[in-house]
């Protein structure tokens, strides 16, 4: 079970506590809520607090989604955990419509801004916007983790697979290469370049074998290159896959993966700043993930890949019952001042105040109505306010309109974040 974060009076992390304890302490009015989203409660002056242990955050990064696990290596205890949506495609979307909008309206010779050319410098360690911000929001959340809980120390799946090791195995030793992480890290490799289906037929859900484009007894490469189900495995035999029909497999196997170069141009940026934090780093890679949840018979999550990076996973994870909390990068406002139709010409108003009665869009509000009205009972639900004071709540299930801020009671002011707590997660029993 998720614990609940606890801070003291001068906000400095105490050990969490089990959220039946959290719950008798509000109710006693012996501590107070500090954060909603996660949840972490504030004792009041005179209330004692436990010695605590330190505990580490666990994070598995990914081109999509980001792992996040707080664990307790002492106990194996999953104190918290999160799946993080990054959104780097979305910023690549947006800068992709802003210069279409831009060149749009330079061939037309209306009002535009000159363009830029590429005579600028760029300082060392520079990305792009949609590379950075996955960096910036993982480092975002270890600076907000860190003033919640007890930090002590850190660990990142730096790598899927370390391709240099597949390749020179003296790199780390024989003996590494041999043993039972080596299997994972090359099905990790393998499976991931080719989709999980059959190279020649794309067969799916059907048992794939790890072979050579150029066959070995042909002086074929000592390096593994693809898969292929049985059927196609046999049909091949001696044979190069130009030879079974299929050249574009041999372009395909040196192609570089989109997802792992989005991930593999960010870790070192990642790594280095979270150096910076002062905390010991522990890094790992993929195939020793992958080796820690299969042997743990744990499901494929992100969060639950977050629990098993590192070499310092415990060998007895207690993850029943723990509800990870998925979070979603919204941003926070727009710098555009004129919005226009994707053609580029002005069709909304400009952009207006963004504060009205003490809130702004993204706030977190619980919407108070009178029984008389219709709207009467909105949840606790993300807030888009208006100029005229009316604002829209969203909730999972509709859209309700036409609320007004005096009957919206502020719980957490937007931070660029959305968020939403599931169930735990289904475990096999574990002994």
């Amino acid at each position: 079970m998720s614990l609940v974060f606890v801070v003291d009076q001068q906000h400095r992390p105490c050990r969490p506590v089990h959220p039946g304890r959290a719950r008798h302490l509000l109710k006693c009015g012996r501590a107070a809520v500090s954060h909603r989203f996660p949840f972490t409660s504030r004792l009041k002056a005179g209330e004692p607090s436990a010695e605590p242990e330190p505990l580490r955050l666990k994070l598995d990064p990914g081109s999509q989604t980001t792992g996040l696990a707080v664990v307790n290596d002492a106990s194996g205890q999953v104190v918290w955990s999160a799946e993080l949506t990054q959104r780097g495609q979305q910023l690549t979307a947006r800068l992709d419509q802003r210069r279409a909008c831009r060149r749009s309206r330079r061939s037309r010779h209306t009002r535009s801004r000159p363009p830029r050319f590429l005579n600028r410098r760029r300082r060392d360690g520079w990305l792009p916007p949609s590379l950075a911000s996955r960096s910036s929001h993982t480092l975002t959340w270890v600076t907000r983790l860190r003033r919640w809980g007890p930090l002590g120390a850190l660990s990142l799946e730096l790598v899927k697979f370390d391709t240099q090791l597949l390749q020179h195995a003296e790199i780390a030793g024989v003996a590494y290469q041999q043993g039972e992480v080596a299997g994972y890290e090359m099905r990790k490799y393998v499976l991931e370049k080719w989709g999980r289906q059959c190279a020649y037929c794309q067969a799916t859900n059907v048992p794939l074998q790890i072979e050579h484009l150029v066959p070995k007894a042909r002086d074929g490469s000592q390096r593994v290159s693809t898969l292929a189900c049985q059927p196609c495995h046999d049909a091949k035999g001696q044979r190069t896959a130009a030879e079974c029909g299929h050249p574009e497999r041999q372009a395909q196997a040196k192609a570089p993966l989109r997802d792992a170069a989005a991930v593999n141009a960010t870790r070192w940026a990642l790594s280095h700043r979270l150096n910076a934090t002062g905390l010991p780093l522990e890094t790992g890679t993929g195939g020793r993930t992958k080796w820690h949840r299969t042997t743990r018979e744990l499901p494929k999550t992100h969060w639950l890949d977050a629990v098993c990076v590192g070499a310092s996973s415990p060998k007895r994870l207690a993850v029943r019952g723990v509800a990870p909390l998925l979070i979603t990068a919204m941003g926070r406002y727009r710098r555009q001042m004129g919005r226009t139709n994707p053609s580029g010409f002005p069709d909304k108003k400009a952009k207006a105040i963004s504060v009205v009665g003490g809130l702004r869009t993204g706030d977190l509000v619980r919407a108070v109505v009178p029984a008389s009205r219709v709207k009467a009972g909105t949840p606790v639900r993300r807030l888009a306010i208006r100029a005229t004071g009316s604002g829209n709540v969203k909730t999972p299930q509709r859209l309700i309109e036409g609320i007004h801020v005096r009957y919206c009671q502020p719980l957490q002011r937007g931070d660029g974040y959305s968020y939403h707590q599931t169930g735990g997660a289904a475990l096999p029993p574990q002994g």
